[in-house]
Order: C-alpha cells, then sequence, then structure tokens
C-alpha cells in the first residue's frame, strides 16, 4: 500500500475551486455546445454556485462519509460539476465509461457500494435501462437523453441552497475509485485519494507548465484517468478554461472554436489526423512543399488552423504506443507533440518525452519524484512516486501483486533504459507469444511498422502457435470506400501486398508475417474489440477471429479479405 502523501492543502481541488469563485468569479470556466451551433458559458462564480446546491442535495441524505456516488455519461460540463459537488459533500465519486456494457455498469455499481448515480450525455440509454437497479437514486444532467428517468440537475438545484463555507477535505481522504476499462477481466477499482491525484498535478506540471490562459477541450472519456487529470484537475488547479465536444460528427468544428493550447489525444487519433491530411495533400507533395522554406512555413500555418491547433503549445500522446513516426511527422508541421506514459494505477504520472525535444522511440524521462527500475528477470517497468494508488478497492491480492512490500508498482509493460536515461516500451508482458517454431514475438513495434501505411487505421499482430505471427488490419473508412468497386480493391491489395514487404523487410525472421487479414466494421469500445480510449483487447479479439486463422492462411495470399 502506498505511504502517506502530503501536498500543499491550497493546491487540493475544493481549495482551488473556492480560489478561483473568489479570484475569477466572472471568467468563464467551461464552455458547453447545447446543439445547433449554441453554448452555454458557465463561469466559476456559476459553477461554484451549482456544485454547492448539489453538495446540500447530497448530504441531506445523511449518507456515511466516504459514501461512493456514480457518474455516468459523456463529457459534459455537469460531468464535472457533479464530480465536484461529490467532493464537496464529502463523498468518493465512481466515474463509470459510458460505454460499459450492462454488465459491467451493474457490477461497479454493486462492488462500489454506490449510494445514486448522476447521468449526463449518452449515445445509446440501452446499458442504463438493463444495467441500472430498479428505484436506484438516479439525478439527470442537461444534455442526458430524454428517456433516462430520475431526478433533474436543474430542479434540484432550484430546490436546495448552497452549502455554505468551504468545507475542506482531508488530503489523505479517497477522492475517487477509477475503475479501470482493462483489456482482460472485470474491472478493477482504483482507488486515489485528493493528496494523490493533487502531486500528481504538480509534478506533471513542473515539465509542463500552465496557467490561468491555457484552454482545453475535453473529449476522451472523464472517467480515464489521462482526461481527469490533464483536463480537469489541471484546469481547477491553474484556473484555464474548459471546451467540451458536442459530437464526433462536430469534433473537427469544436477543435477550432476552442483553439486548444493543451490539447491530448490518443495515438489512433492521431494517426487518424495524419491520414485524413495525406487524403488531401499526398505525403510525397506535403514533404516537398514543408522543404520550402517560404512555402513551408505558410502550409503549416494552414494544416495546423485547419485542426484548430494553430494556437495549441503543448500537445501529447498517451494511453498506448505512439508511432515514432508520426512523433516526427508533427514535429516537422511545428507542432510539438510529446509522448507520455502513465496507467491509472499512478494518476498517469510516470514518464514523458521533454518539450522541444527531437528525439523520439522512447517515453522520455521519470517525473520529478517518480523512481524508475527494470525488473532484470521479466523485463519489465516499474516505478514508484507518491502518486500511487492506494491499492485496488476491495482486492488486496490484486493490490499486493500490483505493488510490491517496497512500494514499487509492476505496471505490465516491457521496457529498456536508454544510455540517455529516457524509457524504452518494447511491449506489454503477457502481449507477448510464442510461435509454434518456439520463437518469442513482441507484437508492439512491427504493429507501429504497419499503421505508417494510410489505409490502416488500426492493427493487431497475433500467432500464438502459428508458424509465422500474421496481422490483423482495420482499414481506415476512405480505404474500405476505395475497395468497394473491383478495380478500387485491387489497387489496394497490391498496395497492401507492398507495405507487407516492406515491413518485412525491417523485420527479424521470426517476427516476419504471414499475411495481412483487412477488416472494415469499425472497432469500437461498444462491440469490446477496444476499449474506451481505442486500446485494442487482444484476448477479445483473438477470441473472436482465431478460429478463421487457418482458413485464412490456406488461401495463401499476402492480402486476405476476410469481409468482417
Amino acid at each position: 500500500m502506498q505511504s502517506t502523501v502530503t501536498v500543499k492543502p491550497s493546491d487540493l481541488p475544493l481549495q482551488c475551486l473556492y480560489r478561483w469563485e473568489s479570484q475569477r468569479r466572472d471568467a468563464v470556466y467551461l464552455t458547453q455546445p447545447t446543439g445547433g451551433g449554441a453554448v452555454d458559458n458557465i463561469t466559476w462564480g456559476q459553477a461554484a454556485e451549482q456544485v454547492r446546491r448539489m453538495a446540500t442535495w447530497l448530504q441531506s441524505h445523511g449518507w456515511e462519509a466516504g459514501s461512493r456516488v456514480a457518474v455516468l455519461g459523456k463529457n459534459s460540463a455537469h460531468w464535472i460539476l457533479a464530480d465536484l459537488a461529490i467532493q464537496m459533500a464529502g463523498y468518493v465519486s465512481v466515474p463509470i465509461y459510458p460505454t460499459f456494457n450492462a454488465e459491467a455498469l451493474a457490477y461497479i455499481l454493486e462492488h462500489s457500494e454506490a449510494k445514486a448515480c448522476f447521468i449526463g450525455k449518452l449515445d445509446d440509454t440501452a446499458n442504463v435501462h438493463s444495467g441500472i437497479p430498479q428505484g436506484f437514486p438516479v439525478v439527470v444532467l442537461p444534455l442526458a437523453p430524454a428517456d433516462v428517468k430520475g431526478l433533474a440537475w436543474n430542479e434540484l438545484l432550484t430546490g436546495n441552497a448552497p452549502l455554505q463555507g468551504q468545507p475542506v477535505m482531508d488530503g489523505n481522504q479517497v477522492s475517487t475509485i477509477i475503475y479501470t476499462s482493462g483489456t482482460t477481466g472485470k474491472p478493477k477499482g482504483v482507488v486515489h485519494t485528493f493528496n494523490t491525484m493533487a502531486w500528481g498535478v504538480s509534478s506533471a506540471t513542473k515539465r509542463i507548465p500552465m496557467d490561468a490562459n491555457d484552454r482545453y477541450i475535453s473529449y476522451l472519456p472523464l472517467a480515464h484517468v489521462a482526461e481527469r487529470m490533464l483536463v480537469e484537475q489541471a484546469s481547477l488547479r491553474y484556473g484555464g478554461q474548459i471546451f467540451f465536444a458536442e459530437s464526433l460528427d462536430t469534433f473537427l468544428q469544436d477543435l477550432q472554436r476552442a483553439r486548444p493550447t493543451i490539447f491530448f489525444s490518443v495515438p489512433r487519433l492521431w494517426v487518424k489526423f495524419q491520414h485524413g491530411i495525406h487524403s488531401k495533400m499526398p505525403a510525397k507533395k506535403l514533404n516537398f512543399l514543408l522543404s520550402l522554406p517560404l512555402i513551408g512555413g505558410l502550409v503549416r500555418k494552414k494544416i495546423l488552423t485547419g485542426l484548430g491547433l494553430d494556437q495549441c503549445r503543448i500537445a501529447a500522446g498517451g494511453a498506448a504506443p505512439m508511432p515514432a513516426e508520426v512523433l516526427r511527422w508533427y514535429r516537422r508541421l511545428g507542432l510539438d507533440l510529446i509522448e507520455v506514459y502513465g496507467m491509472t494505477e499512478n494518476c498517469g504520472v510516470s514518464h514523458c518525452t521533454l518539450p522541444g525535444s527531437d528525439k523520439s522511440g522512447n517515453v522520455g524521462f521519470p517525473y520529478e519524484g517518480v523512481d524508475q527500475r527494470i525488473d532484470p528477470e521479466t523485463g519489465e517497468i516499474q516505478m514508484r512516486c507518491p502518486a500511487l494508488m492506494l491499492g485496488y478497492y476491495k482486492e488486496p491480492v490484486l493490490t499486493r501483486e500490483a505493488i510490491g512490500a517496497d512500494g514499487w508498482l509492476h505496471t505490465g509493460d516491457k521496457g529498456q533504459i536508454n544510455a540517455e536515461g529516457a524509457m524504452v516500451i518494447t511491449g506489454r508482458v503477457k502481449d507477448i507469444f510464442k510461435t509454434s517454431k518456439g520463437k518469442y514475438v513482441a507484437p508492439a513495434h512491427v504493429e507501429d511498422l504497419l499503421v505508417r501505411h494510410t489505409a490502416v487505421e488500426a492493427c493487431l499482430v497475433t500467432g500464438a502457435n502459428l508458424p509465422q505471427p500474421i496481422a490483423l488490419l482495420l482499414l481506415s473508412p476512405d480505404a474500405s470506400a476505395s475497395a468497394q468497386n473491383a478495380e478500387g480493391k485491387a489497387a489496394l491489395t497490391a498496395e497492401l501486398a507492398q507495405h507487407l514487404k516492406d515491413v518485412n523487410a525491417q523485420l527479424e525472421p521470426h517476427e516476419k508475417l504471414d499475411m495481412l487479414v483487412t477488416m472494415t466494421t469499425p472497432w469500437t469500445p461498444e462491440n469490446g474489440f477496444v476499449t474506451p480510449t481505442l486500446k485494442v483487447k487482444r484476448p477479445v479479439m483473438e477470441a473472436a477471429f482465431s478460429a478463421q486463422f487457418e482458413a485464412w492462411l490456406a488461401q495463401k495470399q499476402p492480402v486476405v479479405w476476410s469481409g468482417q
């Protein structure tokens, strides 16, 4: 278990809210699209008022201090306000991914012993209706679907007076239980205190300074630790403004409206942005234009402005391996794209590359206060710092397995420390598989090579007990569309076959791929193939498709069209 962590009381989230309530009362804190191009701007004063009123309602139930209250929904201003109200009332927030199925939702509510649940924006309510027990207390946030029934947020605000004073939470109190989406097994509840999260913000922002002028756009799940820390907690600490995305369809317009100064995205989306640009301007032509002194600068500005990132001073990628080629490509555009490495168990605070660096192929150096080491037998990355979780909720055995008696977190990632002291991740300890030839394959770097082709949106290299590995490719929407006729399909098949040759030329003999299998059905959190942060769920994918491996191999083709 993590030892007691201390931080300055003024750095805890509620104290930060009180500070901005007083000092920046009329400054806009949250900007929420409400449909049809309209937005709702909520100031720090208005936010604090709503939080105080909702905290009064929560406390009126007389629940024991530290009781759990869940928040389920897509990102919205009221998601954050609900989270703060739970904290102000003296309770523990339990964020739940809106893409969790009914079984996972019911499990988390029962396992956490949640007293109530705030429900906000959702794309689909089927899981809510079957996953939430009949009669369970529900508060319906603004923008929730009409068929979600419960107590209305705005009506509760009207019926409750603001909680007075400045309730202060002890930093060692539990603040939240974050249930990991995970790539295997049931969700685990990661327990964090106010101090662990506040220390994480302090350590990270010593390397990446932030202030009240910063703008963030919130679109990755707030139930995920990265969005919680980088957007919610950082804006609370420094007084910045949060913009929210309305939908996937409006995301580019949302980005252009926010023009964030700090922007975090997962690698799959960074790759998707890159492919979108290449679809309008082929890579060869773009590289030529960027090499021209005057024209190159104009092209860079046009591309970044079109993405809404022309004001972005720090861009970050994380939550999954970032291809080195993608990092270099964005840096050439003039975007200072850094790579961050962390996990829910350490508040996402472990390593990051240095702003302004031209290095690639590693996730950088430990943040201040973070210790790192490599297990000499397994090659596993281990780390420790004051941002470590207390443990997994109600899971003492799993906690002991994750955090040794000496306080080191076992990350499950394989890596090595290079000559400069930077961490190089070589794969997941459990992702490594053995072919029928008895050779071990670490798939991560092969996958990095595969996604460089603009037709490939995501991929999975697999092949346990096969003679050679194979790769499952999710084609981009543009590539799928181009293959709708025989001529387009033949052209794409030839391109991918050449890509396979190029990739295999860079691999060791035992790593060379036998074939590429194309897929066009999206891999989404809803169908269970990826986590909410778009990490491919290897066990789910292999269980779904392994029975077809032999039939695909029997075709003896470099590229097989699965029809799936």
